[in-house]
């Protein structure tokens, strides 16, 4: 495997440069085992390209999103001031996150703050890179002929409105794109919004997550393709309740993209 070089914002400012964009990784992308994989993909692509981006490494601290979701806002306002001063210290201009809930956070709340920043998803990012030709996806590639369902994350699609970036990646792959029921506009959560993933479930007669699971395996994919860290684990666990982890994988639009070119 090729070493993954990356350069934190500190290293920028010691030799006087500045990277074209911050790769905001967040917590999941951070501390999850499972989530990191998808934080390599990024990484991996945005070398590929040659972009060159930054992190800010152990400068960089929660968000926020679970505080203000769970009613805490004085905690959310705290953790937001002092990422916008260590931003804002940098000069950073454009960020790209692999988390829709920070990537609403950093965009929609960190303005009120004193934090104006251009934020875009990772879909977002990669759909533009396609679009360009610098990242082109091989036909008859890895995962040709294959049936991929993507599942809306809340933060991405309702709250933003960003429905086609994720798909039109996608439709590269040379796979069938089969659409659930609930989806875009009338997307269904994953059930771990809302601070919920930090949390034990209500009473109820099913899980959100095996609701939405359910629903995704009645098209028989052989991929739920996803955009978010807490979807993923959402869906992941879905899937294995139904003992269907050797049949469907639950994927990243990162990982699908770094996959179908070897990366």
């Amino acid at each position: 495997m090729t070493e993954l070089k990356i350069k934190t914002m500190a290293d920028f400012m010691a030799t006087g440069e500045q990277p074209e964009l911050l790769f905001w990784v967040g917590c999941a992308g951070s501390f999850d085992d499972r989530a990191k994989k998808i934080t390599k993909a990024i990484v991996k692509i945005l070398n590929h390209v040659g972009i060159k981006f930054a992190v800010l490494g152990t400068e960089e601290s929660c968000s926020g999103d679970p505080a203000k979701r769970a009613g805490n806002e004085f905690l959310f306002q705290m953790q937001a001031m002092n990422n916008i001063n260590v931003l804002n210290s940098y000069e950073v201009k454009k960020i790209v996150t692999g988390c829709p809930h920070c990537f609403n956070t950093l965009k929609n709340e960190y303005p009120a703050l004193g934090g104006n920043y251009e934020v875009i998803h990772h879909t977002q990012l990669v759909q533009q890179l396609i679009d360009d030709g610098k990242v082109k996806v091989k036909e008859g590639g890895a995962f040709k002929g294959q049936k991929i369902t993507f599942h809306d994350p809340c933060y991405l699609g309702r709250a933003n409105d960003v429905y086609e970036a994720p798909r039109e990646v996608l439709q590269k792959l040379d796979s069938e794109l089969a659409e659930m029921k609930r989806s875009k506009a009338k997307g269904f959560c994953c059930g771990a919004g809302g601070a919920q993933m930090f949390k034990e479930a209500e009473k109820g007669n099913k899980e959100v997550n095996i609701e939405r699971t359910e629903e995704a395996l009645t098209l028989n994919p052989n991929i739920i393709a996803v955009g978010c860290p807490f979807c993923m684990t959402m869906m992941t666990d879905g899937v294995k309740h139904f003992n269907k982890e050797q049949q469907v994988k639950v994927m990243d639009v990162a990982e699908l993209i770094s996959q179908a070119n070897d990366l």
